[in-house]
């Protein structure tokens, strides 16, 4: 990221880009500021766009061939191609060779390392991925955006925020909004705040079932599974965040149970701190051999949904039952 910087300071441009990762609100971020520095003044004569799959290459090539119009730099912006998945050979082998003044960038959010294209823009280029942001990070640019409202938070509201929230960097920029309009009228926001208008993604409701499902209350965790579908929430998606939360538990209990510390835990998982540290209060609940059976049958049940043989809702329910 910080080669990407200061190519923009210089105004000194690599031919290539590759911006990858999960965090999709740094990706928009820094592929809006590479753009507007390669094209200043709004130039869309010397931009060309190309998303999804199903690119044609040949096209795109003959497209960075040609000179700039009246400017120095032409830039292709490739978004969502899937070239770094499935292996491009023109393409790897074109990126050797782009000529002067034209430069292109692409943004994805799954990449091959080992792939020729890959290889080729490391080489040629600058590669950048965008992970998930750590609690401290994520707590200083919450703090500085409250500043700038001439905001304060308490440590609880924060923590209770960021519970609320997860770690998508655009959905939180979306909540603070709501909250900051809500408390305009006060210096300083409270969990009460929070609690009020911060608004439940599905992980946590996720998480809330599997507690229910530790705690036996086996009714409550189908309240919470009903409280889902209710929501349009596919019951496959609802599977595979369970199946996710399994897994999770099963890192975090092996982790924890070799010794380590949460903060530790946290860097090797690369997981926000607040979210290992639940994940642990969880995870007592649960014995490791659970926790590997609840995985197991996790897939067995996705696979009886894909073969026909079970119905995808009655795969959830039948997961609560056995383990709640």
């Amino acid at each position: 990221m910080k080669s990407v910087v200061e190519d923009i300071k210089k105004g000194s441009f690599r031919p290539v880009y590759l911006f990858y990762g999960e965090e999709a609100y740094l990706k928009q971020q820094y592929k809006n500021k590479l753009k507007n520095a390669v094209l200043p003044d709004g130039d869309t004569i010397n931009l060309s766009v190309y998303t999804g799959k199903g690119i044609d290459v040949k096209e795109m090539i003959a497209q960075a061939e040609t000179m700039p119009f009246f400017a120095e730099h032409r830039l292709l912006l490739i978004e969502d191609s899937g070239f770094f998945k499935n292996a491009n050979q023109q393409l790897a082998d074109y990126i050797l060779s782009i000529p002067d003044g034209t430069i292109l960038l692409f943004v994805e959010s799954e990449v091959d390392k080992r792939g020729r294209l890959y290889k080729a823009v490391s080489k040629k280029g600058s590669v950048v991925e965008f992970m998930a942001q750590n609690e401290q990070t994520l707590t200083r640019w919450i703090l500085g955006i409250l500043k700038g409202e001439n905001k304060k938070i308490t440590t609880g509201a924060m923590n209770l925020f960021l519970e609320k929230t997860g770690t998508d960097m655009e959905r939180i920029r979306q909540e603070l909004e709501k909250l900051t309009c809500y408390c305009m009228e006060q210096d300083s926001i409270t969990e009460e705040d929070v609690a009020v208008i911060s608004s439940e993604q599905t992980e946590n409701k996720i998480f809330d079932m599997i507690n229910a499902m530790a705690e036996k209350k086996q009714k409550k965790a189908m309240e919470l599974y009903y409280d889902l579908l209710a929501l349009k929430e596919p019951p496959m998606r609802i599977l595979y965040l369970i199946t996710r939360q399994f897994n999770l538990l099963m890192q975090v209990k092996e982790l924890s149970s070799e010794g380590y510390s949460a903060k530790t835990i946290s860097e090797r998982l690369k997981m926000a701190g607040f979210i290992v540290r639940n994940c642990m209060r969880q995870a007592e609940h649960f014995t490791l051999e659970t926790l590997k059976e609840a995985l197991q049958d996790c897939v067995s049940m996705e696979e009886a949904v894909k073969t026909g043989r079970m119905n995808d809702v009655m795969s959830v329910e039948l997961l609560l039952v056995k383990y709640s």
